[in-house]
């Protein structure tokens, strides 16, 4: 996996004056975890009908041409329909979370979603996908099921994705993707709250640089 992200590299981050993702490897976790987000829609029925790894299955195999055909659009889209984006976003303001009122959340949601689909938009092609294949499935508890895939890229590397699906109602949703030993949630966390650190602990400047 060293030589994989030696040969890939790191990536950039989006216009927006956040701070540099510091791991070689979040490039990489950063595109598979937005990669899995495009996926087309399907009804509420299906998702409760579907057991976690057959529902991943599926997705598998329709990111892999969506991801060919990548766009800002279909990312803001595609996030804003099939991520767990309230938790992420809750979650990633860390010990920031009481300084942002009530009234500004939905902002600061669409500022992340709009932070993550320029990102994807930017890193999901240098990823080229050949195949995904489900390889397991843990039991479904109060925290949600954990859905192992193999991937594999054109060039032949392949590397294991371990993906975390919560139910919301009566739907999937995906809530924390982990790759090469990283989980996303943390990172995304790490990268938000460094930003508000440095801009004088208020997160009301971490909404502004996401909605820009």
């Amino acid at each position: 996996m060293t030589s994989v992200m030696r040969q890939k590299g790191s990536g950039r981050t989006p216009s927006m004056d956040l701070p540099r993702p510091r791991r070689r490897s979040s490039s990489l976790v950063w595109s598979w975890l937005l990669a899995a987000l495009l996926m087309p829609a399907l009804s509420a029925a299906s998702f409760a009908a579907e057991p976690a790894a057959r529902y991943m299955q599926r997705v598998a195999k329709d990111l892999i041409s969506a991801a060919h055909t990548t766009s800002y659009d279909g990312f803001v889209r595609a996030v804003r329909s099939h991520a767990d984006y309230t938790s992420i976003g809750l979650y990633s303001l860390g010990s920031y979370r009481s300084g942002l009122p009530t009234t500004e959340r939905n902002s600061y949601f669409n500022g992340m979603i709009n932070f993550i689909a320029k990102y994807a938009t930017i890193n999901a092609p240098k990823y080229p996908v050949a195949n995904a294949v489900v390889t397991g499935q843990t039991e479904e508890t109060k925290a949600g099921a954990h859905v192992d895939t193999r991937v594999t890229l054109r060039d032949g590397t392949s590397y294991d994705v371990r993906w975390l699906l919560v139910r919301r109602g009566s739907t999937w949703k995906v809530r924390d993707a982990q790759v090469l030993g990283f989980w996303m949630s943390p990172f995304l966390k790490n990268t938000f709250e460094n930003y508000i650190a440095e801009n004088g602990g208020n997160p009301r400047a971490l909404v502004v640089a996401l909605n820009r």
